[in-house]
């Protein structure tokens, strides 16, 4: 699975979505994507919570769950390794690990919500550590450096990237991704310091790109976070407060029960 999963990376451009449950995940497999990504957010809002609100044990049960429900690789959502010292992100990389995962993400911020980036050299100890679990787990899952710098308050957060994506490289990453680029300008600047490792871009919004355009700065691989899930929750919004309205149009918008009888039988 992991060696599949590396050659995607190889070269061209792919898209790696996220599903947020077993359902969404067999879907994306029967539309013939290559490869899945779990969202913290998305999972976290199944449960009632908000992104971030996923102690461990959940986590790694909607990984496992995730990895089972389709024969694609999985890359794991994982946060920033639910500790902040590098001997806690080894302990939760390690367990991680067995779930079968064909990758691993790291944050380098504090929190989900009004992220604090830790100082570089923390972070980059955090990931030397889940570099070290993942070989001593036996697990051949591609670690993917995250720097969530344009998620905070920095004056110059691309400046910021740049300075950290090296250091990550060092530290073992293997993907490198910056989610908050907006522009291809941007793109291409993180391309060129991640080179040759590949980078993961993130669009969970529209952003007047298309993925033709994103490959051409020689972006690896595009993910979507918790944007399929929030779409879901925005339509099964929009009907509920049709229904409290007294309409039953947006019922309308139903995928029919048969067609989903047939994907999942």
């Amino acid at each position: 699975m992991s060696a599949a999963f590396r050659a995607l990376h190889a070269q061209g451009c792919f898209l790696l979505p996220n599903p947020w449950d077993v359902g969404s995940a067999r879907f994306l497999a029967a539309e013939g994507f290559q490869a899945l990504a779990t969202t913290s957010s998305g999972a976290a809002y199944t449960r009632g919570l908000p992104d971030g609100g996923m102690d461990l044990d959940a986590t790694l049960a909607h990984i496992a769950e995730i990895v089972a429900a389709t024969p694609l690789p999985v890359n794991a959502d994982f946060g920033a390794g639910f500790a902040e010292t590098p001997e806690g992100v080894a302990e939760a990389v390690a367990r991680c690990a067995v779930t079968g995962v064909a990758g691993l993400s790291i944050e380098d911020a504090k929190a989900a919500v009004q992220p604090a980036l830790f100082p570089r050299e923390v972070a980059v100890a955090r990931l030397r550590a889940a570099r070290r679990a993942l070989d001593g787990a036996g697990n051949a899952a591609m670690l993917v450096g995250r720097c969530e710098v344009f998620f905070t308050d920095h004056a110059d957060p691309l400046a910021e990237a740049l300075l950290r994506i090296p250091a990550y490289a060092e530290a073992g990453a293997e993907v490198i991704y910056v989610p908050g680029l907006t522009t291809l300008a941007q793109m291409e600047a993180v391309v060129r310091a991640a080179h040759p490792l590949p980078v993961n871009v993130l669009v969970s919004r529209p952003l007047g790109l298309t993925k033709t355009e994103i490959a051409a700065t020689g972006v690896r691989r595009i993910s979507v976070g918790g944007a399929l899930s929030a779409v879901a929750w925005g339509a099964f919004a929009q009907a509920a407060r049709s229904l409290m309205a007294g309409s039953f149009e947006a019922l309308g918008a139903r995928m029919p029960g048969g067609e989903l009888n047939r994907l999942f039988g």
